[in-house]
């Protein structure tokens, strides 16, 4: 989940640098650092905490030379510190570093065995010792072929040699690299976002892959040596920066954002003259599928969870969920008729990616839901389905899972009307309400003032609990989730009818709990639910939508109404408030918002 950015050209690249990593900071701030070479000499600033410390550091010294590389840290081996930030040096290279290397305990005493000392308790440190060892005896390709060669697990690695001073190597296996393209300078960074205020031209490399950067050339090479030729992508016109403009955070910012999602979403896959779904190019027939399974991660799991909702109501197809770190490690029983869905913001969630990868392997059907089009889950997908959110800066995501949620209810819509599951005049009608989503959502973003009143019972809570039942318990769950992820609250999402199978024990006197309760045909029932935990002294804060009928319960702590919709559409507007909660609480306690503790936006390690 680190993020790495390298640069040769023909003038000074620390300030580059730096503002590439000011980008990359998204994917990790417990330290950060940046080497350079000037002179045969190999220069390293690394500290720990944020890029904003490291400026500091570097303004204090003359940061020369025209090749470097930056890193920002996620840890995984070692606490965050200086001693274990990146970049990580020798006499001869320097090393920046996203994955893991799994059997670096094992190359550690093999390499201890041969003299080498170590400083940190990084698993980088031994990609140093061990291309050092190598280039004793090998020249420079044949040296990064046997370092690759004896490293297991997930890397993207950028490398600078001392006695090649205008050479910049980059090598993956499992996490992304890309490679970018500028005038007498070249680049190479974990993502396009990190590189595209410098260019528009961008290559990936594949699983295996490394290359070899000069400032005029850029060579690119398989994983036995053989020299291979890559495609030069050209980012679209509408990769713009994207900076917090007048809001605090950029969750704040993003959040507000929702109402333009959603309307972006609608005017790309809904033709409004004709009142259809335009997903034109969907490869397979009607036929070619009975069953679906999602996908996801985290938020982006509980998106594909409500989708199961949507598929089995308006569909008869078989649906199955699955947690992708999960998925590689069960027997898999591959349909050839089943559609195989993958949610992912980033398109670069490393168990996701896995799963993909394992379809693929088995030639079954894949479709992805992302919000990075350049994205290797993307690019390895049989069909792909942008969620056209722009960029998404907050660790929490908030823009991008309603944009997952919009583009998973699309599709459902499409299939199962296709399938003929779906009676025409429900189809139509279900479109029509989604042209008026967006104003409805604009609506939920109104409950300001309210929210930042409720949030003082959370924050000052030991724990709490989200009920809903049929479309609102995967909201519930990623309401809880925002809570512990932002506030750092204790935060559990539950079924309603499963708080009687023990759940109910941790009720006391006090606890805030979050009903989510639309008017549906179980709204009688989630109530008796919310009068099960009144009982024992909760203090519920009931969402639900707008009527004129009684809510059947008295001593509600507080409710929130939002705009009536048809009930597939009641979980886009009541996210929004759980969503204000999540950032209100987080804001009263003086928290990092968009980068809260422990967290980082891509997730590229298992």
């Amino acid at each position: 989940m680190c993020g790495i950015i390298g640069i040769t050209s023909s003038k000074p690249v620390s300030s580059s640098i730096l503002n590439s990593l000011r980008k990359l900071e998204y994917r990790g701030y417990d330290s950060a650092g940046i080497a350079t070479l000037e002179k045969g000499l190999i220069n390293e600033i690394k500290c720990e905490g944020r890029v904003d410390t490291l400026e500091k550091n570097i303004s204090k010294v003359n940061l020369k030379g025209n090749v470097g590389i930056g890193h920002v840290r996620w840890a995984t081996h070692g606490v965050p510190n200086k001693i274990n930030a990146h970049p990580h040096s020798s006499e001869s290279v320097s090393i920046v570093h996203n994955g893991i290397i799994e059997n670096s305990t094992e190359l550690k005493k093999q390499l201890e065995q041969k003299g080498y000392s170590f400083k940190s308790q990084t698993d980088t440190e031994v990609i140093v010792h061990l291309i050092t060892e190598y280039l004793k005896k090998y020249d420079l390709k044949e040296s990064i072929l046997k370092m690759l060669d004896n490293l297991q697990g997930s890397f993207a690695l950028g490398v600078i040699f001392k006695d090649q001073p205008d050479i910049l190597v980059g090598a993956r296996r499992g996490s992304p690299l890309a490679v970018g393209y500028g005038p007498s300078e070249n680049y190479l960074g974990s993502d396009s976002y990190a590189l595209k205020s410098m260019t528009n031209k961008i290559s990936y490399l594949n699983d295996g892959e490394f290359c070899v950067i000069k400032k005029n050339d850029v060579e690119f090479f398989d994983g036995n040596g053989n020299k291979i030729n890559k495609k030069i992508l050209e980012l679209s016109s509408n990769e713009q920066n994207y900076d917090k403009g007048e809001y605090k955070h950029f969750m704040a910012k993003e959040i507000e954002e929702q109402p333009t999602t959603i309307m972006n979403c609608v005017n790309e896959y809904i033709d409004k003259i004709s009142n259809e779904i335009n997903i034109s190019n969907f490869p397979w027939k009607k036929e070619q599928i009975s069953s679906i399974k999602l996908i996801g991660c985290g938020t982006a799991y509980h998106s594909c969870l409500l989708a199961k909702y949507w598929f089995e109501q308006l569909s008869n197809l078989d649906v199955e969920v699955d947690i992708a770190s999960e998925f590689r490690y069960r027997k898999n029983r591959f349909k050839k008729d089943c559609l195989y869905i993958f949610v992912s913001q980033s398109g670069e969630t490393a168990d996701t990616y896995a799963a993909l990868d394992l379809c693929n392997k088995n030639d079954m059907k894949t479709c992805s839901i992302i919000n990075v089009v350049e994205s290797s889950i993307a690019r390895d997908s049989n069909f792909v389905l942008p969620i056209h959110c722009g960029p998404e800066i907050g660790v929490a995501s908030t823009k991008a899972f309603l944009g997952q949620l919009l583009v998973l209810y699309i599709l459902c819509l499409k299939i199962s009307f296709l399938r003929e599951d779906l009676r025409k005049i429900d189809y139509k009608n279900k479109i029509k309400d989604l042209l008026g989503l967006s104003d409805l959502v604009e609506d939920s973003l109104k409950s300001e003032n309210q929210i930042q009143s409720i949030c003082n019972s959370f924050t000052e809570a030991k724990g709490s609990m989200f009920l809903g039942r049929g479309y609102s318990y995967p909201i519930a769950l990623e309401g809880a989730l925002k809570l512990k992820e932002l506030a750092y609250i204790h935060a559990e999402g539950y079924p309603a009818g499963e708080m009687k199978h023990g759940p109910l024990a941790l009720i006391e006197d006090g606890m805030p709990v979050v009903v989510i309760a639309p008017r549906d045909d179980s709204y009688k029932k989630t109530i008796s639910n919310m009068q099960e935990v009144i009982a024992r002294g909760a203090r519920v804060l009931l969402i639900t939508n707008k009527s004129k009928e009684e809510v059947y319960s008295e001593n509600i702590w507080e409710s929130i109404e939002v705009e009536n919709t048809n009930n597939d559409l009641f979980p886009f507007l009541v996210t929004i408030p759980l969503q204000k909660l999540a950032y209100y609480s987080a804001l009263k306690k003086g928290y990092d918002i968009d980068k809260p503790r422990n967290l980082a936006k891509s997730v590229t390690v298992e």
